[in-house]
């Protein structure tokens, strides 16, 4: 009896593609780039995600809508043979350019940046009703993501650290969500911005009725989601305010990871910089330590400093009495003698040598005495 032919198996998936709210073939050019590069791109929430393929699941590299700031039309600089469209991204961080085969791509895609970023469609783009119609479903689907999740820039912080963030880090935004100060559900809003160089700081609240938020201003106004709040004190100021994000991408201190030689354990340490100058390249040799020298030959190579002007005698000039030192420190004629016939024996029986040496010994003993002399007569 013949069995029934199962079904040929095909390639056993790995995950899920992934859901954009558009995609399409897009070249890019960021900063570092010297020309353009072909991804296929997809807007997927606040991110533009950018693929090898349609085919990949993991992007290579991702733009963070977040940092938005503007959208701007790049005019064609290249030669006549280029007919693509150009247009540009402005993040706070940096600027990435794009093109596109034609204008219906770029409409859609600065339509589709803009209704994700600014939660509504926009108006004034060339774009056909199914198209808008289109947008109109990503921004109700953009709103139910936001509903569902927490601000960025809602932070967990008390009034005067929310001052001080605002403060401290200007670069990453102006507005910034806080727990409200009467414990129960509300929120609270704090903006800074500068004013003829000074600093103006508000602080406004939200109130919680219901599944709604309320902004508590002269004219009170309701709103579905905390991301509906911070959306209408941007879209309400002309974009003057930007939403707080604190830039937790970059480590501030250095650290590496150590190994123990003896328990052969890791663990992460922070160098200490000690030296005040800056390190010397790799191909640059060290100076030597200074050879140490001694003190016979430091103290011969002191120069000789000129000597003492003599004072004048008056009874200003005092002078410091010296005891008469024992006699044992003092060599006379026989102790001259005694030496004399050490050394002799010493230097094998030589009497010139040791009749020299005794001479200079001799010398140092008549000067001492001299000086011991004019001491003693100064004294008296």
């Amino acid at each position: 009896m013949a069995t029934a032919l199962s079904p040929p198996r095909g390639p056993k998936l790995k995950g899920a593609p992934p859901s954009h709210y558009y995609e399409s073939f897009l070249e890019k050019k960021g900063p570092c780039d010297q020309d353009y590069r072909k991804f296929w791109a997809g807007l997927q929430g606040l991110a533009i995600c950018f693929y090898n393929s349609n085919r990949d699941l993991q992007p290579l590299e991702k733009l963070d809508l977040r940092l938005f700031s503007k959208l701007r039309d790049e005019a064609l600089l290249g030669s006549s043979r280029d007919t693509a469209y150009h247009f540009s991204l402005v993040l706070r961080d940096q600027e990435v350019k794009f093109k596109v085969e034609s204008l219906e791509s770029c409409e859609m895609w600065k339509g589709f940046i803009l209704t994700v970023v600014e939660l509504r469609v926009p108006s004034n783009l060339t774009l056909l009703p199914g198209h808008l119609y289109m947008m109109a479903e990503v921004l109700t689907k953009e709103e139910v993501r936001r509903a569902a999740e927490v601000p960025w820039c809602f932070l967990q912080v008390s009034r005067l650290e929310a001052q001080l963030l605002l403060e401290r880090y200007p670069e990453c935004g102006n507005l910034l969500l806080r727990p409200g100060g009467d414990g129960k559900d509300s929120v609270s809003v704090t903006t800074r911005q500068i004013l003829n160089g000074s600093p103006v700081v508000k602080h406004y609240k939200v109130k919680r009725a219901g599944s709604k938020y309320v902004i508590d201003v002269e004219d009170p106004f309701s709103c579905p989601s905390l991301e509906a709040v911070v959306n209408y004190f941007v879209t309400h100021t002309k974009r003057a305010l930007v939403p707080f994000l604190l830039d937790e991408d970059y480590e501030k201190v250095l650290g590496f990871v150590d190994s123990d030689r003896e328990n052969g354990e890791s663990a992460w340490a922070v160098p200490s910089f000690r030296a005040s100058g800056p390190a010397l390249p790799a191909n640059v040799l060290k100076p030597l330590p200074p050879v140490p020298v001694s003190v016979s030959s430091q103290e011969d190579k002191l120069p000789q400093l000129p000597p003492l002007p003599q004072l004048p005698d008056t009874d200003e000039n005092y002078v410091t009495p010296i005891e008469d030192s024992p006699a044992a420190e003092y060599m006379n004629q026989d102790d001259l003698k005694a030496i004399t016939s050490v050394w002799t024996r010493k230097l094998g029986g030589s009497s010139s040598q040791a009749s020299s040496l005794v001479t200079r010994l001799g010398d140092i003993t008549a000067e001492l005495e001299e000086k011991l002399q004019k001491r003693r007569a100064l004294e008296h």
